[in-house]
Parts: structure tokens; sequence; C-alpha cells
């Protein structure tokens, strides 16, 4: 009975010390981007700051675009927001004719808590956003990512749009613009060179999917699921987008030189802690027997 309760004892703080560690940092969650177009004298052209969405067709070419994050958010130290604007060469002057594009230029920054709006942002500078002027029919995508979609493979890279195949890239669009008056010709600065990897033509549609390497986000966050579109299908908006993924966190050092413990608790108390106490009890143990043999004989 003393050898079982000792055992018991000395059992009890080692389970006990196995504790849940709580997430380190604070995780990034999404956020609404507000924009405006600017001409080259800096002055806005149309409307000035919106989240609003959706496809333009574009009266003066939409060539740099100003961004920032809408007022009345709170954003952590830390979180930071990719926006690209990109440039495209297309087929048509609106996204129904604009069949399969190649991507020509484009541009990204990042945008964090000192970018968030305020109440008083006269004489404040925001981010920029700049790309080639097209001088044939394009489309020019606003977007809540850094991947570059122009159709290469491997990471940070993904498909181009097609109306026609119903690739509905890229993903997290915040706004979109179309327009030009002539057809972009074959080996004009304009053009760019066809990626081998995107398809001509496609007679049925292809399924678009989220690139390869990306970013996760915070719980309920992230890439759009792939919803099979129909050829013909407009790609959706919002003005709400992903933060950046965050580094992860550098391997702690080991207490043992690099190497592997034998076990450990959840509390990091060694295996040997526990082994020492059941070598004792066995050792009291075994005195009591000794003792008690010694009595009847």
């Amino acid at each position: 009975m003393a050898a079982a309760a000792f055992l018991a004892a000395t059992a009890a703080p080692l389970i006990g010390a196995t504790a849940a560690h709580a997430q380190e940092g604070g995780a990034c969650s999404s956020a609404t981007v507000q924009y405006r177009l600017v001409g080259a004298d800096g002055k806005v052209v149309g409307a000035d700051w919106s989240s609003q969405g959706g496809f333009h067709q574009w009266d003066t070419v939409p060539g740099t675009v100003e961004v920032r994050l809408a007022p009345g958010q709170s954003v952590g130290e830390g979180c930071s927001y990719p926006v690209s604007l990109a440039e495209y060469t297309t087929e048509g002057p609106d996204w129904a004719s604009s069949g399969q594009q190649e991507m020509v230029d484009k541009a990204t920054v990042h945008l964090t808590a000192k970018d968030v709006a305020g109440k008083d942002d006269d004489g404040r500078t925001w981010q920029k956003l700049s790309v080639q002027t097209p001088s044939c029919f394009g489309q020019i995508d606003l977007y809540g990512e850094d991947t570059a979609y122009d159709g290469k493979e491997g990471e940070g890279h993904g498909p181009l749009p097609d109306v026609r195949a119903g690739v509905l890239t890229p993903y997290h669009l915040i706004a979109a613009w179309n327009g030009g008056d002539k057809r972009c010709e074959a080996g004009t600065p304009e053009s760019a060179t066809p990626s081998p990897s995107a398809p001509e033509t496609s007679a049925s549609p292809v399924p678009s999917a989220p690139p390869a390497g990306g970013r996760p986000s915070a719980p309920g966050e992230g890439t759009r699921p792939p919803v099979s579109p129909k050829p013909g299908a407009t790609p959706s908006t919002g003005a709400d987008v992903p933060p950046a993924q965050s580094s992860p966190p550098a391997p702690k050092s080991s207490p043992n030189g690099g190497n592997p413990p034998l076990a450990e608790t959840g509390a990091g108390a060694p295996v040997g802690m526990l082994a020492g106490g059941a070598a004792l009890v066995l050792a009291v143990g075994a005195g009591t027997v000794y003792a008690s043999r010694a009595r009847r004989s």
C-alpha cells in the first residue's frame, strides 16, 4: 500500500505537467481595399476613393491606380496585403470578346497598417500602381494577390484569363477595366509572347484552379474555391482581400545539443524523472518485503 501511494504521488505532478501551448502571434484577417484612378498630372480621374468592383469600360486608360485600406479597420502590426495591377492584351474591347489574354505588365504593392485611411487625410500620400499604357484592345485587372496570372508554371504564377475556356483569373479580383479601339498585332510591343503552356483555343470549359503555391490566410479567408465556370461567365469581384502569408517561426534550439530526446512530456519534463521515481518505489517495496520476511523468521 505504501509503495502504491508513493508511486501515485510521484507520477501525479508529472502527468499534470502536460499543458496546452497557445498559438504564438495573432492571425491577420481580410481587409477592404479602396482605389482611385489618377492621371499623369496626379489629379484624380473619374470617381474618388471607391471599393466598388465590377468590370468597367475605360474612357481614359487607367495606367496608374492609387490604393489604400478603407477607414475604420483595425490592422495588426505585421499584417500585409499584396495588391497587384496587371495589363493584358485581348482580342476585343470588353470581357465577352476578350478571348484568351496575354500578360504584358504587372506591378505589386503591399498595404499595411500605415495605409489605413483616417479622418484627416489631407496631404497624405498613397501607394501607386502603374503599368504600361495599352494602345490596342486590352484589360487591366486590380486584384488582392502577388501572383502573376501569366500562364507560366511554378510558384507565383497562375493561368491566363480566357473567356472561351471559362478561366476566371485573377483570383481575389477587386475591379477590372476593358477598352481599346484596334486589334493588337503580333510582334508589337503591346503584345506579349504567347506562353506555350496556355491553350490556343478550347471547345469545352476548363475549371479554373488556384495557382500553385497559393497563400494561406486566416480561417474563412483565402483563395476562392473553383466553381467550374461556364464559358462566357464574368469573373466575380470584391474589395475584401486576404493577407499575405506570414513567415514561419524559427525552430527552437534543442536543450541536448540537437540530439532527439528519449521522450518528453508536453511540458518538457524528461521521462527519466518518472523512471527514477519508479525505481525508488521498487527499492522501497523490496526493502519492505525483506523486513517483513525477517520478522517472520
